[in-house]
């Protein structure tokens, strides 16, 4: 379960960028509010190598974070968001170089894809499919994929004309991505590596 962290005032995303708790503790910022990411289920946590093992096989290691970028996107207020995996151009990961914080400002090109698997619960739902759906279609993020284990099915969000169009793959269909054109694996295959 997400934890609110009640700071005296909402953060800016500058002091958002400085704030430390002296903890390890990671958090988002969402509409200016620490959120508190807690550590995820190791069904979620499976899921995830996974799939960045099959995305490791179309692209170099080097475009591929996972579970370890942080991407500021549009809210109410300042809001950063942690993907679970995420897919770099040329130019987002270029646009790093020599920064001290893993970090792709609104300045900044946006990812290629950004991945997440759904945590259980209403509230993460709500989140996974609708919040950071905005979030990552008003960034421009090419294809935004959701993952979701309760459900079995993973949907594919690509970004066109200003918005996403979704796909909903379930069961023995082969996921079909314009990002990752030669994927072959279909929703039970990437659901069965967490089992």
């Amino acid at each position: 379960m997400m934890q609110t962290v009640a700071p005296k005032t909402l953060l800016t995303f500058e002091e958002f960028l400085a704030y430390d708790d002296g903890t390890d503790t990671r958090y988002e910022l969402v509409d200016g509010e620490l959120v508190e990411m807690p550590t995820e289920s190791q069904e979620n946590c499976d899921l995830a190598k996974f799939i960045l093992f099959e995305l490791a096989k179309h692209f170099p290691i080097a475009l591929l974070a996972y579970k370890d970028i942080e991407v500021e996107v549009s809210g109410r207020r300042a809001t950063c968001r942690l993907p679970d995996l995420l897919v770099h151009t040329e130019a987002s990961k270029a646009a790093l170089i020599g920064n001290n914080r893993n970090l792709i400002t609104r300045d900044m090109p946006p990812p290629a894809l950004v991945i997440e698997i759904v945590s259980p619960g209403s509230e993460n739902r709500a989140r996974d499919y609708r919040y950071k759906r905005t979030e990552y279609a008003a960034r421009g993020i090419a294809e935004y994929w959701i993952v979701d284990p309760e459900m079995k099915q993973i949907t594919v969000c690509k970004w066109v004309e200003g918005q996403y169009e979704d796909t909903v793959f379930t069961g023995e269909m082969r996921i079909v991505s314009d990002i990752v054109p030669g994927w072959e694996l279909t929703v039970d295959l990437v659901f069965a590596a967490s089992s």
